[in-house]
């Protein structure tokens, strides 16, 4: 089978092909991003998902200008942040035993603003210590088991959301793997977009026969989309005062330090996506830029009452799939969510996509991040006969799987959760950086100096 070449510049292949290429991005990114406010709203606070995709696509676009065009990422709505978002919620003590949802999540956005801030200072850290220094604590041994864990605690979701109506998830799944392995073309590039396009369209056909899903519902519901406006302004627009983020301590407290997980999860992201593209993007233009353009981005969005912003994983998977490295492709799919995120209509539309078809795009692109942290390891050759390098990859893993639920603690009236990411990353930098003997120098590797890009492809 002729292997397929990666394409770095995608006006080669014409302006309608790039306008279906951003448009594979937006599919891969809009199901978890809209999720994000759909579950905050089950909390009981009235996150807009209008103001999610404007501030997933702004903030995409601040990110690239900030590290200098280079990275093909998108940044979409962050799950790590939605432990703080109910614990939030259920305050009830102090100011917040009378305050409105809509003013908590102003709070909420507070902190997650100096959530973001936190990402500036470790950048400046990077900056003036030196990313070779950084990187001493976070080789290939931590870095593959936490890109490993990112993809692992993705997949329960995965096989819920598939399990509503497992012969649609499939049929999303055939599709992909189909388009993927035996497509030429266009096709072999598209393989995502095809396959939510094809499996909604048998949704379509199956729902007007009756189908249902496995609680009994119909596959697919359009009351939602007969019921909303084509055109319609985001809530700081009409509401902005009632927008804006406030500042509290408590809420602070309660977000900010969830920061720590995150911000490994955007290193262990931009890892995965220098490994898929074959650049340094931890070099050039620098995780200290990478780190700034995700933080400003993160505390933009909070600001105007978005969700807290991330580098998203689904669309490294599609890097993978598609084999199209140009960012410019990514940033058509961040003005596309800046245009839709102006008509309710269609957001209800795009929402109404059967849980089943993204949890078999799910099963593809989760996967393959786990996969790209399994090469990690392989390619930078660690070495598992050395006891370091074997309790701290097991204790990684156990911490990142074992504590399902966090550690939750407080400080003073603040109920403070850390992710069972946060603490297999935490566990793993110390371990590293206690226990005696090392294998591995950043720069003088065997792959290049590249343990932060998880190899080359």
């Amino acid at each position: 089978m002729k292997k397929q070449e990666a394409i770095r510049d995608a006006r080669a292949l014409g302006t309608p092909r790039m306008l279906v290429l951003g448009l594979q991005h937006l599919f891969a990114m809009f199901g978890a991003t809209v999720l994000v406010p759909i579950l905050v709203n089950s909390f009981g606070l009235p996150l807009s998902i209008q103001t999610t995709l404007l501030m997933a696509g702004l903030g995409t676009l601040l990110f690239h200008f900030i590290s200098k065009m280079k990275v093909p990422a998108f940044l979409g709505s962050s799950f790590a942040f939605l432990g703080g978002y109910a614990a939030i919620a259920s305050l009830n003590t102090g100011k917040y035993a009378a305050m409105s949802a809509a003013e908590k999540l102003q709070y909420a956005g507070g902190g997650i603003v100096v959530a973001g801030l936190l990402y500036v200072v470790l950048a400046l850290i990077v900056k003036f210590v030196g990313v070779k220094k950084v990187m001493r604590f976070l080789p290939p041994i931590v870095t593959g088991p936490i890109v490993i864990l990112i993809g692992l605690n993705l997949a329960p979701s995965a096989v819920a959301n598939a399990a509503t109506c497992w012969w649609l998830a499939l049929v999303a799944i055939v599709i992909i793997i189909v388009s993927n392995i035996w497509g030429k073309g266009m096709i072999k590039i598209i393989p995502i977009l095809l396959g939510v396009v094809g499996s909604y369209i048998i949704a379509l056909i199956a729902s007007a026969l009756g189908a249902t899903t496995a609680s009994g519902d119909p596959l697919i519901s359009f009351s939602t989309v007969a019921s909303s406006k084509i055109i319609g302004l985001q809530p700081f627009f009409t509401n902005f005062g009632g927008s804006i983020c406030k500042f509290d301590l408590t809420a602070i407290l309660v977000m900010a330090p969830i920061a720590i997980a995150s911000m490994m999860e955007h290193i262990g992201d931009i890892s995965a996506i220098s490994a898929t593209v074959g650049d340094n993007f931890i070099e050039d233009p620098g995780l200290n830029r990478t780190l700034i353009g995700d933080g400003l981005a993160t505390s933009l969005s909070a600001f105007f009452g978005g969700p807290a912003n991330t580098t998203y994983g689904e669309n490294t998977g599609v890097l993978v799939l598609s084999k199209v490295y140009d960012p410019r492709v990514v940033r058509l799919a961040a003005i596309y969510a800046i245009v839709l995120s102006f008509s309710p209509a269609f957001a209800a539309l795009i929402n109404s996509m059967p849980t089943a078809i993204i949890g078999g795009i799910s099963f593809i692109l989760y996967g393959m991040i786990s996969a790209i942290g399994v090469r990690n390891i392989v390619e930078n050759r660690v070495d598992f006969s050395n006891s370091r390098n074997l309790i701290i990859g097991a204790t990684i893993l156990v911490c990142g799987l074992g504590f399902t639920d966090g550690i939750s603690f407080s400080i003073g009236q603040a109920h403070i959760t850390l992710t069972s990411l946060a603490i297999a990353s935490i566990v793993g930098i110390f371990l590293n950086a206690v226990l005696p003997g090392k294998d591995y120098e950043f720069g003088s590797d065997i792959s290049g100096g590249k343990s932060g890009n998880l190899g080359t492809y």
